[in-house]
């Protein structure tokens, strides 16, 4: 916890979640007069941004290391899992895309989207306190905030700029495909027709499938990695009310116990939802993509 809060006092229920989900940030824009929009696009989550790059090279790295340990004969049990994965991805590549050109890039794409989305949801499968404690000293030392958020993919920058990724690689395959014109042509002829009064119809209407997709592409992933991580803090709550408050007597053994039991349950059940999010966030990756092919 924050310096703030130790002391004689132990934090509440309220101030341990408030300050768990407080970003480390920086501000690094030029503007003299502090902003007072919403979005201000000058601060940056210090920590998303520095576990979603070592996770994104590790990623990379273990893909290297299985091409680089690759045999033609029996595959050990790293080749072959990376294998399966692999085969796997491709099969849903080609069931989405028929263009074998653009698979040679979007299917490697999409398994580097898989493989690292998985690592951040990942990290959500470490004790909540883990890491924060180790920052609690190290941070104010440096002269950073003591606050530490260690799951990229339960932030909305982050799983935003994932989306609007995949949203400008649409784009550039739509003009790759289609050609600037067609593109353009069929921007404001589809879907209701290629007729002169129906052009700002179909126009609005294909901003809002590109806003809709891009929107809840990356919500739907924030969404439930956010809540994962919730359910985590309660948890370790449970345990740190048995911790502070102990007593037999008064049923602090069941809190203990309830503690362990649903921290158990819950990492288990979790583990299927970070791998099932991966896969569909590779997934529409790959629909998006397909669909930038089609004409309409």
């Amino acid at each position: 916890m924050s310096a703030e809060n130790t002391g004689a006092q132990a934090p509440t229920a309220g101030e341990y979640i408030v300050h768990h989900l407080q970003h480390l940030q920086k501000d690094f824009s030029f503007n003299s007069v502090k902003q007072t929009s919403i979005v201000d696009f000058g601060v940056f989550n210090l920590d998303s941004v520095f576990f979603s790059v070592v996770l994104g090279v590790l990623g990379c790295f273990i893909l290297w290391m299985a091409a680089r340990k690759a045999t033609a004969g029996v595959p050990g049990r790293f080749q072959a899992a990376v294998e399966i994965l692999v085969e796997m991805v491709e099969n849903q590549a080609k069931g989405v895309i028929h263009n074998a050109k653009s698979r040679k890039l979007i299917s490697p794409l999409a398994l580097t989207v898989f493989l690292w989305i998985f690592l951040m949801n990942f990290m959500d499968m470490l004790p909540v306190d883990a890491i924060p404690s180790l920052w609690h000293n190290a941070g104010p030392a440096m002269g950073f905030k003591d606050y530490m958020r260690v799951v990229p993919t339960a932030d909305l920058s982050t799983t935003l700029g994932l989306s609007c990724s995949v949203l400008l690689i649409c784009l550039f395959y739509n003009i790759k495909i289609k050609g600037l014109g067609g593109w353009a042509h069929e921007l404001i002829a589809a879907p209701f027709g290629d007729h002169w009064a129906l052009y700002p119809i179909n126009f609005l209407m294909q901003m809002i499938e590109y806003l809709a997709k891009t929107v809840s592409h990356g919500m739907r992933l924030f969404g439930n990695m956010f809540a994962g991580e919730l359910v985590f803090m309660l948890i370790a709550l449970m345990g740190g009310v048995w911790a502070w408050q102990f007593n037999p007597l008064e049923g602090g053994f069941w809190l203990g116990f309830g503690h362990v039991v649903a921290g158990t349950v819950w990492t288990l059940f979790h583990i299927l939802i970070i791998t099932l999010q991966a896969f569909i966030f590779m997934m529409l990756t790959l629909i998006y993509t397909g669909q930038a092919h089609d004409a309409h």
